[in-house]
């Protein structure tokens, strides 16, 4: 079997080849950028560019797409639109041209917007910014797509927000706070955080590959049980074996600080750790239901707090010195 990723060369691509690697398949990782730990397997392309896709996906029969702009701050919006939405019709127009019938595409949990109250895969989509509004927009072309497509397989992953070793997103920056002891806690700190370790999620994209192979269907990824922010301190202050202080700050102190940071970025032009979405974010419930994958029979090969403890380990308490990292929210 030949699989084809597409954006593979950033963290959850890296983590995916590097397991899929150890199954007998052949592998493609069509990237724009370079890959830093598989160069042999990785070709220069661009999502945005159908002609070269249509080159590049010759003889693949499974593709996997996780190229996407997933940033807070990418500027213009457009490019949300351009990479996410476009890119997906680029795709399926580069897969029908080579008889190509097989996708998983990573979507997001932000399709269903802000605060609601556990979203299973069919409730109501509701995105609050512009990524997850360009995520539902790439998903209703998928079933779009679907609908005169009916002997495709497609599988579309929404995962919550996904953390790991050599991550440099929202959760490694939030283990920083709170290892350091600078963390400052917004609100009351019950609010129950779903997250997802990396671990496990290309576990998953490797469990549709080779058990989801009709049909079209949807999956809401999160490593249960939840976490509330108050007991992700207590479990990091354990695995760290020390003392961490914790200051609360009310909401709408919160808040203020987050929108005199986004007037500072606005003034200076440059792009700041703290924003009034960021607060938002961190204040919010974010819990989604994921019966669904359970009923699958899948099996995570890590617990939550075990995902969290081999990041603290990788990240803090012995780390790697040859820098290699990633990016995202």
């Amino acid at each position: 079997m030949k699989i084809t990723l597409i954006g593979g060369s950033g963290f959850v691509g890296t983590r995916l080849i590097d397991l899929l690697r150890q199954g007998n398949y052949e592998l493609l990782n069509i990237d724009k950028r370079p890959s830093h730990f598989f160069p042999d397997i990785t070709v220069i392309g661009d999502v945005r560019d159908k002609g070269k896709l249509t080159e590049l996906l010759k003889g693949t029969d499974v593709v996997v797409l996780l190229a996407a702009e997933h940033r807070d701050d990418v500027s213009p919006f457009s490019l949300y639109y351009d990479v996410n939405v476009g890119g997906m019709q680029n795709t399926l127009a580069a897969m029908e041209a080579n008889g190509v019938k097989r996708i998983v595409f990573t979507s997001s949990v932000a399709v269903y917007g802000l605060n609601k109250k556990n979203p299973n895969e069919e409730h109501p989509k509701d995105p609050f910014n512009h990524y997850g509004k360009s995520k539902w927009l790439a998903e209703m072309e998928l079933e779009k797509w679907y609908r005169t497509h009916l002997d495709w397989n497609i599988n579309i992953l929404r995962p919550t927000v996904i953390f790991g070793e050599r991550n440099r997103g929202n959760v490694y920056n939030l283990l920083c706070q709170i290892s350091g002891g600078k963390f400052l806690m917004v609100g009351k700190g019950d609010n129950k955080k779903s997250m997802a370790y990396v671990g496990n999620i290309v576990a998953f994209i490797r469990f549709l590959i080779e058990h989801k192979i009709t049909g079209y269907d949807a999956y809401n990824y999160i490593d249960k049980p939840d976490f509330s922010m108050n007991e992700l301190v207590g479990h990091v202050s354990t695995v760290l074996d020390k003392h961490i202080p914790m200051t609360h700050f009310p909401y709408w102190l919160g808040m203020l600080g987050g929108y005199a940071f986004d007037l500072l970025a606005w003034v200076t032009r440059k792009k700041l750790m703290v924003s009034s979405v960021r607060v938002k974010k961190f204040c919010a419930t974010t819990q989604f239901d994921a019966s669904k994958v359970l009923a699958t029979g899948f099996k995570a090969p890590f617990t939550l707090g075990e995902g969290l403890a081999r990041t603290l380990e990788f990240e803090f308490i012995h780390p790697r010195t040859d820098e290699v990292t990633f990016k995202s929210e």
